[in-house]
């Protein structure tokens, strides 16, 4: 996405690192994010993760590993009403999201905590909807990042894949849903540890332009159901030029919601 920065923006806060950091916005400039200009940073995969759960007004929402706040944001500001409570390790990316919440004015739906997501000491099954974005490679795989806030979003070295489904698993109501946006090449991981605990899965694959192998997926889940599973259509990112594609540009910057229950029936709602 664009780095749109603001140069005359100077907001100093205790605990953030205002010049290692940038303005930025996504929904089109309906979100306003303060986040490092180096480590870790909201990509596309977090808007359209916040775009996929179905939450309505009223509703309560989980999300695990938070960051600076890009997709619980973006999910406070589509849908008024909806609850969002953000779990977050790392004290800086803490401090750097509730910074956010305060910007963009939803301390009323949005809140973070410090806590790590393998500790399920809370209670069980008091949302209706879990997202997560986990990190994409499993520990002593790859080469680590130097940054330390990217190292530990990229890596996993605090939690398993399997803890983050489990943090998943454990918040939401049954039939609450489960949404992850992950690696293609390791989505089936995802769903075998998905299996017998949560059916209805809808599988999204995004590529980065026609013709090439999906990277990244979207999957979602109800918790204690049966259902079948259904391989989506997916959307295509990018056109021949490089731009975001007329589908990824509704939702990215038009803040239209990804209904993977419509995809499945082979439409998309408008």
């Amino acid at each position: 996405m664009p780095d749109t920065r603001l140069a005359s923006d100077d907001e100093s806060r205790p605990g953030l690192d205002e010049a290692g950091a940038s303005f930025d916005y996504l929904l089109g400039g309906a979100i306003r994010i303060l986040q490092p200009r180096d480590g870790y940073r909201v990509s596309m995969d977090t808007v359209m993760l916040a775009a996929t759960v179905p939450a309505k007004a009223g509703e309560r929402v989980i999300e695990g590993g938070v960051g600076t706040g890009g997709a619980s944001l973006c999910l406070a500001r589509r849908v008024p009403g909806v609850m969002v409570d953000g779990v977050e390790l790392q004290d800086e990316m803490l401090a750097f999201a509730s910074r956010n919440i305060e910007l963009n004015g939803l301390g009323g739906q949005v809140r973070v905590r410090k806590g790590c997501i393998t500790d399920l000491s809370g209670p069980e099954g008091v949302y209706d909807h879990a997202m997560v974005n986990p990190p994409y490679l499993a520990a002593g795989k790859a080469i680590r990042s130097p940054e330390t806030n990217k190292g530990l979003a990229n890596m996993e070295l605090t939690g398993s894949l399997k803890d983050w489904i489990r943090f998943c698993l454990h918040h939401v109501k049954p039939k609450g849903t489960i949404s992850i946006v992950y690696r293609a090449d390791r989505m089936d991981e995802v769903i075998a540890l998905l299996h017998r605990q949560a059916g209805d899965l809808t599988i999204f694959p995004m590529w980065s332009k026609a013709g090439v192998p999906a990277k990244r997926v979207i999957i979602q889940a109800r918790k204690g159901t049966r259902g079948v599973a259904h391989l989506l259509p997916g959307m295509v990112m990018h056109g021949a030029d490089g731009l975001n594609t007329p589908e990824a540009e509704s939702v990215l910057r038009q803040m239209q919601p990804l209904d993977l229950k419509a995809f499945a029936k082979g439409r998309q709602s408008g």
